[in-house]
């Protein structure tokens, strides 16, 4: 038997392994098709998505559950094309992940060939870098970097594009080697100056706030958050991508602050005196109006991008560095500054923290009648599993309610997409997430109008058998657009309905050979989700009928200041 020859698809396969890849989340292809046959003999698993751009979430997914790159990997054209969103998506909550896409052949390129997109061109602007191959020979450097740059500085998404002659040519592998990446030398350690002007400002705050982004989960610092919390006495707010990485249940912990914020985080913020930025971006969705933003707030930002420093909000005192060294540093530096003396009590602060807290809770009125609140459902699924599990969200008024109400503990149990707001993220970014820890139970809360965007991944994790739970909040219509259009058009409701009959979740659930069951009455909540717990076989799909006029609050319109906070309809 004539042993075939070694090519760029095997120097490929055998580059991911060098790397440690465990999975691959893809769609086959015509021109990716020559890296699938050697996949056969990889130990590296092939997950087969049924749409591309579920295959780039289900690699986020994997990679936000465990700090590792994800990997996705598509065909040229389409394939290519349809890694668009998953990629923009990344790139903006900094999500660790390698793309490979297939290309037409080098002769090729620029003909306007079968299947052909200028894929680096439109991956520039939504990735960290992105590669064309052009030689087999460089396969096992351009993977190296790749996964490098990927996991490094700033996380974020890095595209190699393929063409097929390289992946049917000729080659040798060679252990590859970082020989210097011009222009890319990210800053991991506080300057000491900085870090002493930190804390010396800290210790002189008397309405201090910790402002916590998900930069900190990202550089695996939740221990040091707590830590450095602690040591100086501040309250924490966490965005909605840092849920997770300080406890809820701490005595400092104020939850999210921002448009959908709990009002004593937003507040706190608003009057505080100095305000510690780490690894947090000033997001539009946090600050609302700039000009009024933390009015009377020095600012301290901490950031692994110089970027990002000054891009919003000009800081007192800036830090370039990774957040687990620096905050290792200011702990340092704190403890040598003030020995064994304790921290300053902030006794005013606190009590009217505490009054905020007493004054202007979270809060919602569940009939016994019904109908279901998502509030109310959450509260339930958190208190049954004890909290203990990965909840991914999709994008719009249940993302909100299960970061308002789930009480979160850890880092990386909260899957989610923030800045690019990607309805249709839940399902495959949770098969991605039960892919990677097989062993947790991993849950999504999914809309109606996001479920019906990648619904078709379930027969994904029904075939591949990954087991993940499911809620689907059916409100018969695009519940957020619906609540703007409610509060800011004059009532004037247009296409934001989708039904509540169409299409039959449980059914369309058991049709993808996954348990179809369904809650129409608080009283059944319970039922369904010890039902749907007691499943591991296969996926469960719960259909959940809630209100449909429920609206999400608290909320400060687009664009207002954080001193006006609308805690109801009442209150616009």
């Amino acid at each position: 038997m004539t042993q075939k020859p070694y090519t760029g698809s095997n120097s490929l396969l055998e580059s991911l392994e060098y790397e440690g890849v465990e999975v691959i989340f893809g769609v086959p292809g015509g021109a990716i098709l020559p890296a699938y046959d050697p996949l056969l003999d990889s130990r590296i698993r092939h997950v087969l998505a049924r749409h591309e751009q579920g295959a780039g979430h289900m690699a986020e997914g994997y990679a936000m559950a465990t700090g590792k790159v994800g990997v996705a990997m598509t065909t040229s054209g389409p394939g290519a094309t349809n890694l668009i969103t998953p990629l923009q998506n990344a790139m903006m909550d900094s999500t660790p992940l390698v793309a490979i896409t297939g290309q037409v052949a080098t002769s090729a390129i620029g003909s306007d060939a079968f299947q052909e997109a200028y894929t680096t061109g439109l991956a520039m602007h939504c990735t960290k870098h992105a590669y064309l191959v052009t030689t087999a020979d460089d396969l096992p450097s351009i993977i190296h970097e790749a996964f490098h740059l990927a996991s490094t500085g700033r996380p974020g998404p890095v595209l190699i594009d393929i063409p097929k002659s390289v992946l049917n040519q000729g080659t040798t592998w060679k252990e590859p080697s970082l020989t210097g990446l011009p222009g890319y030398k990210p800053t991991t350690t506080g300057h000491p100056v900085q870090i002493a002007a930190a804390i010396d400002m800290i210790e002189g705050a008397e309405r201090p706030v910790l402002y916590v982004g998900g930069g900190v989960i990202k550089a695996n610092a939740s221990e040091e958050l707590l830590a450095f919390a602690e040591a100086v006495n501040a309250p924490v707010v966490t965005t909605l991508m840092a849920r997770g990485a300080f406890p809820d249940d701490h005595p400092l912990a104020l939850g999210m602050p921002g448009m959908h914020g709990t009002y004593p985080a937003t507040t706190a913020i608003q009057h505080s005196d100095v305000l510690v930025s780490l690894a947090a971006r000033f997001d539009d969705r946090v600050t609302g109006d700039v000009d009024s933003f933390a009015p009377h707030a020095r600012v301290i930002h901490v950031d692994v991008d110089p970027a990002e420093i000054g891009k919003v909000r000009q800081p007192e005192i800036p830090i370039v560095g990774d957040a687990r060294s620096v905050l290792t540093d200011l702990i340092a530096r704190l403890q040598a500054k003030r020995g064994d003396q304790p921290a300053p009590s902030r006794d005013e602060w606190f009590t009217q923290l505490k009054t905020w807290r007493a004054e202007k809770p979270l809060s919602y009125e569940q009939d016994p009648n019904g109908p279901i609140k998502v509030q109310y459902f959450i509260e339930r699924l958190h208190s049954i599993t004890g909290g203990e599990a990965i909840v991914a969200a999709g994008v719009g008024q249940h993302q909100m309610w299960a970061s308002q109400f789930w009480k979160f503990s850890r880092p990386r149990s909260w899957i989610n997409s923030g800045g690019l707001g990607t309805m249709g993220f839940a399902i495959p970014a949770a098969i991605g997430a039960k892919t990677a820890r097989p062993d947790e139970l991993v849950i999504a809360l999914d809309g109606d109008g996001c479920f019906q965007m990648t619904m078709q991944e379930l027969i994904t994790a029904s075939v591949e058998g990954i087991p993940v739970k499911v809620a689907v909040f059916n409100n018969g219509g695009y519940g957020m657009v619906k609540q703007w259009q409610n509060l800011f058009y004059g009532g004037r409701l247009s296409s934001v309905d989708l039904t509540h009959h169409t299409p039959d979740y449980p059914k369309l659930a058991e049709a993808m050979g996954c348990v179809g069951l369904r809650a129409e009455h608080p009283s059944e909540v319970d039922v369904v989700i010890d039902k749907a717990l007691s499943i591991d076989d296969r996926p469960v799909v719960i259909e959940v009928v809630v209100d449909p006029d429920e609206m999400c609050f608290p909320m400060v319109p687009a664009g207002g200041s954080n001193d006006n906070i609308v805690m109801g309809p009442e209150d616009l």
